[in-house]
């Protein structure tokens, strides 16, 4: 049976990967927005009021995996080589993809989950004056199927 790796009889610690290899890790995570059609219209079309949603999307995504140490307590700090995050629209929602690449010694899954996350609370944050009803509510908005789609590491 696998063990948890983050505590022990002493607590929580920080997994120790001195002894590991250095070798390339690469992950890449997905998840989506459900949005109104209107508004996946306004964001193809350039018309919110906040500016460009993608592009800013993008920016908070890639800030976000270079701050994961900074949001998740034992995550280790890695030295990254890439970070790409794109996106495709469907009628009623946005999906956002962030691959994350480096050469360490502990894996970046994390990393992926972390940026593509913020990137889909980023793109709630930009237009949720058009998607709140007249209550103030959210009934159709919804970040959903967050999910690492691959891990690899080569040796």
């Amino acid at each position: 049976m696998k063990e948890l790796t983050h505590v022990d009889e002493k607590g929580v610690k920080m997994v120790e990967v001195g002894h590991k290899d250095m070798v390339f890790r690469r992950a890449v995570a997905k998840g989506r927005i459900r949005l109104k059609p209107e508004t996946i219209e306004l964001i193809k079309a350039g018309k919110t009021k906040k500016g460009n949603v993608i592009a800013t999307a993008q920016i908070a995504g890639i800030l976000a995996v270079k701050k994961t140490p900074e949001l998740i307590p034992l995550c280790h700090p890695i030295p990254l080589t890439g970070v790409d995050i794109t996106f495709d629209f469907g009628e009623d929602y946005i999906e956002a993809t962030c691959e994350i690449r480096a050469y360490y010694k502990t894996g970046v899954e994390m990393e992926a989950l972390t940026g593509v996350t913020v990137a889909l609370l980023t793109i709630w944050d930009m237009v949720k004056a058009v998607e709140k009803d007249e209550n103030g509510q959210y009934p159709l908005t919804r970040i959903e199927d967050v999910h690492v789609v691959e891990k690899i590491k080569q040796k």
